[in-house]
């Protein structure tokens, strides 16, 4: 019987574990959450359909590519819905999905604990910092 060694059998572990987080629900959600872009945009468009001019200018931070890959990825994800009128130019909208306007009262807990504790996290960094660069 061929032993393992403590490389392998880390190896094995470690690809069970990223196995295992590419299909948590939450690790899933968290992962598109945590993108730069998209808690802001899934912001404005609370306020409502936005034309992507629109939403660059909101979103100053962000380029053209990757406005445009983060929205494609909320499409995709089912959180954003892309209407195109048959105009001359054609007016490209954006909006919030009843699944994507589900995720505003998460957002808003998320920000709300955010906003209440950064100062607390803050601190928290400093003093770690300090007692680890000594």
């Amino acid at each position: 019987m061929a032993s393992s060694s403590a490389h392998e059998h880390r190896t094995s572990a470690r690809s069970t574990y990223l196995t295992s987080m590419a299909v948590c629900p939450t690790h899933r959600v968290l992962d598109r959450l945590g993108d730069r872009w998209v808690s802001l945009l899934l912001m404005e468009l609370a306020h409502g359909a936005r034309r992507h001019g629109e939403l660059a200018r909101a979103v100053a931070g962000a380029t053209q590519k990757m406005l445009t890959q983060t929205l494609r990825a909320l499409q995709r994800d089912g959180l954003v819905a892309r209407s195109v009128t048959d105009s001359m130019p054609p007016r490209v909208e954006y909006r919030l999905t009843p699944l994507g306007e589900s995720l505003l009262p998460v957002m808003a807990l998320v920000t709300e604990w955010a906003e209440r504790h950064i100062d607390d996290i803050d601190t928290a960094r400093v003093t770690y910092d300090s007692v680890t660069s000594s």
